[in-house]
C-alpha cells in the first residue's frame, strides 16, 4: 500500500496530527473548492508515476534530481508548478521507492517490496468539455492530463464493437468511426450525438468508456501474464539507452518514446483517479455510476480508485456498498447472499478496511474521516451542509408563526 504527507502546497498546509495519507483500494476526498481535493489527487498521481517510471527503468534517479525537471515537467502535467514553494515538503512512500521533495530537491530511496506495474489514469473534471467538442484530436490542451485522457478516450472509442450501455437510464452509446461521431441511444426512439445530448451523458461517457476499456485491458493482460524473454529485455534496455543518446529529442518527445517503448510490459494493477465522478448527474445516476466504478475497480486485487467528490450521495452510498461487504462477508448462507445482492451486486461490495475518505478543510488542513464499526461517519462536511439547510428551515418555520 502506498502513502503520502504533503505538506505547504497550494492550499494545503498539512495533515492532522502529521500523518499519513493511506492510499488505500479506495479513496475518497471531500471538501470545498479550494481546499485541495485535486492538488492530493494529482500528487499521488505524479508520484505513482515517478515510481512506475523508476521501476521500468525509463529513468534513472539522479535524472529526477535534475534542477527544475520536477517543477517544469511533472507537476506542469497536472498545471501545479506555481504551487511550489521554499517550504513545500512532499513524501510518497510506495511498494518500490520513497520519494522526498524537500528543500527544492528530491532524494529517492529504493524500498523492497513487491511491484506491480500499473495503468494510471488521471479523469479530470473538464472531460466533458472532450465529449462537446467534434475534431478535439486536433486542439493543443492547455492540460497534459486532459491530452492523455483524451488519448484513452480515443483509444477506448475505437475499440467499441457495436453498442455500448452505460450504467444509467437504459442508455447506450454507439460510435461512428468514419464521422468520429459518438451517439447516445435509448430504445428505438432516442437517438441523439454526445454533443447535443444532456451533460450528465457528456461527463458520464468518457468517464465510463475510459474507465471500462482500462480496466479491462488490464484484466485482460494480467490472465495473460506474457512476461518478457531475456532476448525482449536486451532488446528494450537497448531502445532506452538510444532514446537517451539521441540529443534531438524534447523531454517530451523522449517521454512518449520511452512509454511506447514499454507498453510491451504487462500490467497487473489499473490505479483510476477521478475528478467528480458525480458531475452532472442525478443522485440515482451517481449510484449507478459509482457501482460501476467499484465492479471495474474490483477487477483485480491490486487495483485502486481515487475519487474527488462534493456530493454527499456518494459518501452515503460508499456506506451501503461497505456494509454489503462486512455482510457478504459474514455469511455463507445463499439465501441471505441473494438477498443482498438484490440491493448491493457482489461485485460492487466492497471491504472497510479498503476504503479510506479524508475531508479537507479551508485551514488547509487534511483530516481522515471517522468510522463507526468499519462505516464512514455521518458527522462529515458534506452531511453537515444539509444539516445546516434543515436548521434554516426551521428558524424560517419560527418565523412564519410570528406573522
Amino acid at each position: 500500500m502506498s502513502r503520502i504527507k504533503i505538506k505547504n502546497f497550494g492550499p494545503i498546509r498539512g495533515s492532522q496530527d502529521d500523518c499519513w495519507l493511506e492510499v488505500k483500494r479506495i479513496t475518497v476526498l471531500i471538501g470545498t473548492q479550494g481546499s485541495g481535493k485535486s492538488t492530493v489527487a494529482k500528487l499521488i498521481s505524479t508520484f505513482s508515476w515517478i515510481e512506475k517510471a523508476l521501476a521500468k527503468g525509463d529513468y534513472e534517479k539522479s535524472w529526477f534530481g535534475k534542477q527544475g525537471k520536477f517543477r517544469s515537467q511533472y507537476l506542469s502535467y497536472h498545471r501545479l508548478e506555481n504551487y511550489l514553494t521554499d517550504d513545500s515538503y512532499i513524501e510518497y512512500q510506495g511498494d518500490a521507492y520513497t520519494i522526498v521533495y524537500s528543500g527544492n530537491a528530491i532524494r529517492i530511496e529504493e524500498n523492497r517490496g513487491e511491484y506491480i506495474l500499473p495503468q494510471i489514469m488521471y479523469v479530470p473534471a473538464e472531460r466533458n468539455f472532450l465529449a462537446y467538442i467534434k475534431g478535439v484530436r486536433e486542439l493543443k490542451l492547455a492540460s497534459g492530463s486532459l491530452a492523455e485522457f483524451n488519448a484513452e478516450y480515443e483509444k477506448a472509442k475505437n475499440a467499441m464493437k457495436g453498442v455500448s450501455r452505460l450504467p444509467i437510464n437504459n442508455v447506450e452509446v454507439e460510435y461512428n468511426k468514419q464521422y468520429d461521431t459518438l451517439y447516445v441511444l435509448k430504445g428505438d426512439h432516442y437517438k441523439v450525438r454526445l454533443t447535443e445530448a444532456s451533460s450528465g451523458f457528456q461527463s458520464l461517457t468518457p468517464l465510463f468508456l475510459v474507465s471500462d476499456y482500462l480496466a479491462k485491458s488490464v484484466k485482460s493482460q494480467m490472465e495473460r501474464r506474457e512476461l518478457m524473454s531475456s532476448e525482449e529485455k536486451e532488446r528494450f534496455q537497448k531502445g532506452v539507452s538510444e532514446i537517451w543518446q539521441n540529443q534531438s529529442l524534447t523531454d517530451e518527445q523522449r517521454r512518449i518514446a520511452l512509454s511506447a517503448l514499454s507498453s510491451r510490459f504487462n500490467k497487473g494493477a489499473f490505479i483510476n483517479i477521478v475528478e467528480e465522478p458525480e458531475q452532472n448527474l442525478y443522485p440515482t445516476s451517481q449510484w449507478e455510476m459509482l457501482k460501476t466504478l467499484l465492479a471495474l475497480n474490483n477487477g483485480s486485487p491490486e487495483n485502486k480508485l481515487v475519487a474527488t467528490t462534493h456530493s454527499p450521495y456518494l459518501i452515503n452510498y460508499l456506506t451501503l456498498a461497505i456494509k454489503a461487504g462486512t455482510l457478504l462477508g459474514a455469511t455463507d448462507d445463499q439465501e441471505l447472499t441473494r438477498a443482498i445482492e438484490k440491493i448491493i451486486p457482489k461485485e460492487s461490495a466492497i471491504k472497510a478496511e479498503d476504503v479510506a475518505i479524508y475531508e479537507l478543510g479551508e485551514d488547509g488542513m487534511i483530516h481522515p474521516l471517522e468510522t463507526y464499526h468499519g462505516l464512514p461517519s455521518d458527522e462529515n462536511q458534506l452531511n453537515a451542509n444539509l444539516d445546516e439547510t434543515n436548521a434554516l428551515f426551521a428558524r424560517l418555520l419560527e418565523i412564519q408563526q410570528r406573522i
